[in-house]
């Protein structure tokens, strides 16, 4: 008796509507979520490419965009794509070292040539033959003491410049080697003139 008749009754919930199929897209209601294990083997990648004659062309190709970059940093002295042998600020400082100074080891190679083509020149005549062979030796054992001095004032040179024991393992032998090219042989391309030693 202490209850009101209610003048509007409650609506009742309308059924959904079924969705509309659309021609030509896939329903992805009621598909089951797929396992771990498949969605991972899905997205693996086989180990031996299927084409492989098209894998091989395609990592030539990928070499030689490499080897023309590193070519063309050696040319024009670009840090950023130089070989690993040749990056670094220790490396860069090395080669300006050797190739702002004045290195007997590069005259050696065009020397011994002369040298050589001498002794069969004067190879009926033994006194002159003695002295080419002589100064062979004299030249070799000259050119051996030249770089010797090299490598020991790089390591000194770069201990103060980079301190104790921060210069990696074969940066004396990387100087000195670079010392016996010919100048305008040598990779990377000289960067600096004669007499302009690097701070």
């Amino acid at each position: 008796m202490f209850s009101r008749r209610r003048s509007n009754p409650e609506p009742t919930p309308e059924t959904p509507e079924e969705p509309t199929e659309v021609p030509g897209t896939v329903q992805k209601k009621g598909r089951p979520t797929p396992r771990r294990s498949t969605a991972e083997a899905a997205r693996k990648r086989p180990l031996v490419p299927t084409d492989r004659k098209a894998a091989a062309r395609t990592q030539r190709a990928a070499a030689r965009e490499q080897r023309d970059r590193e070519y063309k940093a050696m040319q024009t002295g670009d840090e950023k794509n130089l070989p690993l042998r040749d990056r670094g600020p220790i490396k860069r400082w090395i080669r300006d070292y050797v190739d702002a100074r004045r290195n007997l080891g590069e005259y050696f190679l065009p020397v011994a040539l002369v040298m050589v083509f001498s002794t069969f020149v004067t190879a009926n005549n033994i006194t002159a033959g003695i002295v080419v062979i002589m100064v062979l030796y004299l030249v070799v054992v000259v050119t051996i003491a030249d770089a010797f001095i090299l490598s020991r004032v790089l390591k000194r040179r770069l201990n103060a410049r980079f301190g104790e024991g921060k210069v990696p393992r074969g940066s004396l032998m990387y100087g000195v080697l670079r010392a016996f090219q010919i100048r305008r042989t040598r990779l990377p391309r000289p960067q600096v003139k004669r007499g302009e030693y690097p701070v």
